[in-house]
Parts: structure tokens; C-alpha cells; sequence
């Protein structure tokens, strides 16, 4: 799961990469409230951690302009405000989950998880299609209620697809949910992974949409492998 950290404070903001990418989130990390726009604007993230106190444009400001623009992104304000007014100001600007400083990291990634699962119209914690279950906070895969080992990169393959199960996603798309920024990328990496996720899981888990992509079925559909 691919997230967008917008914190100017280089301590705090590298003991939050450094966190949340423990539990297994891909973090790309801007130190102003201009970059946190632009990046936020191309639709490349799951969600956002959004400081309010940012240089160059304010964090309500870029809340303000996102919302405008219509982008949807679920975003977690980080802030050290934490009066009454800033809370209710930034709820009603167009965050999704308010968190003062200092947070718990485990509590931050916790509230991610459930911004994305909202988001995708998920009620449970756990995602489950066929008779694989894959549970995001303790990053775990069964099939058939043995746990399945799975890379770093097939389990967020999976996710991604699981968590827009009916939806085609392009290769393109998958690469976005798999590899933050400095991270070279072969141009047959998600072909290998959704190989090796048929070969570990089952043959028609994952459908292959010829030219476009690849879905998944949601809770309990079946699915077929082209």
C-alpha cells in the first residue's frame, strides 16, 4: 500500500518513514504543502499522512485545494494543534482522520488501513475472495486456512487487487500500488508476481484481461485465469 507523507520536520518525518514502512507501507515523503498537492493530484496514492504546519502552502490549504479538484485520496492529519477548532476546521476541510502529536505509529498505520478499507467500501479488516484471506495489519495470507509465505511485492499485489476486487487494474496502476519513489521497476515485474501468486495460491485467483490488466473477483466470486 502506497502512501504520500507530507511532514516538514526531517526527525519526526524519518522516525514516520522509517515506522509505518516496518509495517509494510510503501512511503513517499514531501516536505511542503506545494509538493503535497502535486503529488497528491496524480491519484498515485491509497492514502495520505498530512501535516497541517507545512512551508509553502498550509495544509488546510491543500485539503482545500484537493477537495476542489475532486480528489479523493483518504487523508490522516498529523498535527501538534490540538484545539477543539483546528479538529473540527480540519474534519470539516476534507480530512478523513484527525491525529495529534505525538502519535503512535502502530495507531497511524492502523488508522491508514482503515481510511483504504473505507474507502473501497470494505467493512472488515480482513479481505477474503474464494478461500484466500489476506489480512492487512498482521500481513498474512491463508488459503484454505494455512498461511501461504508470500514477498513483500505479492502481498501488495494482492491487496491492491483484493481491495479493488471487480475492477481491472492496468500494469501501470499495480507498479503505483507496488514501488515508491528510487526504486527501479522491470517491465515484466508484475507479470513475474501475479506468476508466482497463481503458483502459491491458485491457478484462477487472478484474471488476466487481455490488453487492459488484471482483476480479482470479490468476497466468494469465483474467478478464471486467461
Amino acid at each position: 500500500m502506497r502512501i504520500l507523507l507530507a511532514e516538514d520536520d526531517a526527525l519526526l518525518g524519518d522516525g514516520l518513514v522509517a515506522g509505518l514502512r516496518q509495517q509494510g507501507f510503501q512511503v513517499d515523503w514531501v516536505r511542503d504543502g506545494v509538493a503535497a498537492e502535486r503529488e497528491l493530484r496524480t491519484g498515485t496514492y491509497s492514502a495520505a499522512v498530512l501535516d497541517l504546519g507545512l512551508p509553502r502552502m498550509d495544509g488546510m490549504e491543500v485539503l482545500q485545494a484537493l477537495r476542489a479538484a475532486q480528489v479523493a485520496t483518504p487523508v490522516l492529519v498529523l498535527t501538534a494543534r490540538d484545539a477543539i477548532g483546528d479538529v473540527i476546521r480540519g474534519l470539516d476541510t476534507g480530512a478523513d482522520d484527525y491525529v495529534v502529536k505525538p502519535a503512535d505509529l502502530y495507531e497511524i498505520g492502523a488508522r491508514l488501513r482503515a481510511l483504504v478499507r473505507r474507502s473501497h467500501g470494505q467493512a472488515q479488516e480482513a479481505l477474503r475472495t474464494l478461500d484466500v484471506t489476506l489480512d492487512p495489519a498482521s500481513r498474512v495470507v491463508t488459503l484454505a486456512d494455512e498461511p501461504v509465505t508470500l514477498t513483500t511485492r505479492e502481498f501488495d499485489l494482492l491487496q491492491a487487487l483484493m481491495l479493488n476486487a471487480g475492477r481491472v487494474l492496468s500494469r501501470e496502476q499495480l507498479e503505483k500500488h507496488l514501488y515508491s519513489w528510487g526504486h527501479e521497476v522491470e517491465s515484466n515485474a508484475v507479470e513475474v508476481h501475479v506468476h508466482f501468486l497463481r503458483k502459491k495460491l491458485r491457478a484462477d485467483l487472478i484474471t488476466t484481461v487481455r490488453g487492459v490488466g488484471y482483476t480479482i473477483r470479490g468476497e466468494g466470486g469465483a474467478s478464471g485465469a486467461a
